[in-house]
């Protein structure tokens, strides 16, 4: 039987690129609790603690914004997202 370990995306999160490619593909999806779950991977790839520092927010709030029971606020999103050196844009989407 082969030897398995479970699927970690923070592992794949190295660059600043692979960063903004993720968290470009969660919003793509247009799911909330999606993009709140890949802001808190991100977060947990490049060090909480760390993110939590540079975004002038306690370690403990930002687990708690970023768990799956969280709902971030936009700030803390926005906080978030300087701190890890991506900013998201807005365009227009297809006519329905």
């Amino acid at each position: 039987m082969p030897e398995t370990r479970p699927y970690d995306s923070a592992e794949y999160l190295g660059t600043d690129e692979a960063v903004a490619e993720y968290l470009a593909a969660a919003v793509e999806e247009g799911d909330a609790a999606l993009f709140r779950h890949a802001l808190g991977v991100v977060a947990r790839a490049r060090g909480m603690t760390q993110i939590a520092r540079e975004a002038g927010l306690s370690r403990e709030s930002l687990y708690r914004a970023l768990s799956e029971d969280g709902n971030p606020s936009l700030d803390t999103a926005m906080r978030v997202l300087k701190t890890l050196n991506v900013r998201l844009t807005a365009t227009v989407g297809p006519t329905r």
